[in-house]
Parts: C-alpha cells; sequence; structure tokens
C-alpha cells in the first residue's frame, strides 16, 4: 500500500509539472478601451492605460507569445526613436515604453503598443521570467491625436533629443500620407 501511495504521489507530482513549467504572464489588450491587463501565475495583476494605432496604422489583432526582449531597442524606421523595455510578439510589432504618456489612452502608435516606461519595465520583467501569451482584441477608437503633440512631449526626454539630432521635422515626417496609408499594415516592420 505504501508503495501504491509513493507512486501515485509521483504520478500526480509529474502530471502537474509540466504545467507549472508552462506557465506564462497572460497580457490582454483591448483596442476599443485602449486599456493592457497583466495576469502573472504569482498572482499580480495589473490594469494600464495603452496606445495603439492612431489612424492610417494598425497595430495586429491575435494571440501571439512574445518572440524577444530588447531592453533598449531604437526604431530604424522611425528616426532612431527609443523603444524602452520592448517585448516583440509579431515582426517588428512590440510592447514598449514610451516617453509621449500625455498619449496613453488613446491610439497614438505605427502600431506598437505603448505603455508607461515604469508599466514597460515592470511587464519586461515578469515576462523575462516566465513567458507570455499577448491577446490584442476589439477596435480601436477613432484617432484625433496628431502626432505633433506626441513629439513636442517627447523630445523634451533625454533618451529621444539624444537620438533625434539631425533628423527632420517630426511634424513632417510623421504626419500620415496617402503612401503612409497604403502600407500601414507593414510600416512598423522594423519597429515603431
Amino acid at each position: 500500500m505504501r508503495n501504491l501511495a509513493q507512486f501515485l504521489c509521483m504520478f500526480v507530482t509529474l502530471l502537474f509539472l509540466p504545467a507549472a513549467a508552462e506557465a506564462k504572464v497572460q497580457v490582454s489588450i483591448d483596442l476599443s478601451t485602449q486599456t493592457m491587463n497583466v495576469q502573472a501565475s504569482n498572482g499580480e495583476s495589473y490594469s494600464w492605460p495603452i496606445s495603439s494605432a492612431r489612424a492610417g496604422y494598425v497595430t495586429p489583432r491575435g494571440v501571439y507569445s512574445a518572440k524577444s526582449l530588447q531592453a533598449m531597442h531604437y526604431s530604424k524606421k522611425y528616426h532612431n526613436s527609443p523603444m524602452p523595455h520592448s517585448i516583440f510578439f509579431r515582426g517588428g510589432y512590440a510592447i514598449h515604453g514610451t516617453y509621449a504618456t500625455a498619449a496613453l489612452g488613446r491610439p497614438a502608435s505605427h502600431g506598437c503598443v505603448r505603455i508607461s516606461p515604469a508599466h514597460a519595465a515592470k511587464l519586461y520583467s515578469l515576462v523575462r521570467a516566465e513567458g507570455a501569451t499577448i491577446s490584442i482584441s476589439g477596435s480601436p477608437p477613432p484617432s484625433r491625436h496628431f502626432a505633433s503633440e506626441t513629439h513636442r512631449h517627447q523630445r523634451n526626454h533625454p533618451h529621444y533629443a539624444k537620438s533625434y539630432q539631425g533628423a527632420p521635422s517630426p511634424v513632417m515626417s510623421y504626419a500620415p500620407t496617402q503612401h503612409h496609408v497604403a502600407t500601414g499594415i507593414f510600416g512598423a516592420i522594423m519597429g515603431e
């Protein structure tokens, strides 16, 4: 009887061990409300405002896993713009911190999902430890925010100011054009 009890205990342990090893952070992004809900396997949970793609750009919907993490990424496509604590989930699309925190809660990006730098650091730490399942759903509200507002705030941040020197005017370079609208789905391939 004792051997049977030990066998059953070992069997139950092995049965549940893979589930514990596969624990992942659950990241649910609702484009309709511009919010992100995070549930870690240790019970921690958070709800944060985000900025997704503005008019003329797309944030992809679906279920993804974290493909790569970079503590500090600089966008090759958009004037070397800083993307702190980037979690790439599909090609050049990432969840990352933004210094344009005044735009959080409404569409403002080129397709990436932006959150505050502090929230990005926390999420990055959780995902690095556990991995993540990222679910993006909903339809974004109409975008009424212009890029020049974002860049007016962003240029005051030291990381942005350093990387921005010598680049063309942000209003002209970030304003969507017919060309960008037509290729917007591919516009974030190199990072926002």
